[in-house]
């Protein structure tokens, strides 16, 4: 009986001191390695990153370059959402909405649900028989996202 104390003793105090012997190496081995100076900024490793490529669209001798396309048409990608009218809705298995510019810019565009437009790249989420829906993300004072969404209705000429 004294031995199977003696031995559980000497088994307890001998794991006792190891425990405290790697405590002591592992807090010098990882000691001012793993101070993380802004947590919240670091990104999630499970979540591919996110990467935000930039559409070209300038102009270079009266070529246009959307994306890869190169064409002669000017587009209504990089006008402002507050020059944009509708003058008309295509109805069917894919909409369409037929916009003018505000600036007096002779020429129609027709536009798609899931198109970008203006220089903040709202997003044109619904085309309704009424008007469109854009959606546009911004930061408010807090620096959060908000989503902002603005009705343009048809209108005649």
């Amino acid at each position: 009986m004294q031995r199977g104390l003696l031995l559980v003793t000497t088994l307890l105090l001998s794991n006792l001191f190891t425990n405290t012997l790697y405590a002591g190496i592992q807090k010098n081995l990882f000691d001012g390695k793993t101070s993380i100076k802004d947590p919240i900024g670091l990104r999630d490793p499970f979540k591919r990153p996110i990467t935000i490529k930039k559409r070209e669209t300038y102009s270079k001798g009266g070529v246009y370059r959307k994306g890869r396309i190169f064409t002669n048409q000017k587009g209504i990608e990089g006008a402002p959402i507050s020059n944009i009218r509708v003058v008309g809705i295509l109805l069917g298995k894919e909409r369409r909405a037929l916009v003018r510019l505000r600036s007096g810019e002779k020429g129609t565009f027709m536009l798609r649900e899931g198109m970008k437009l203006g220089p903040e790249r709202a997003e044109l989420k619904a085309i309704l028989p009424g008007g469109i829906v854009v959606v546009e993300k911004i930061k408010n004072i807090y620096n959060q996202e908000e989503y902002l969404e603005t009705v343009i209705p048809v209108t005649d000429q």
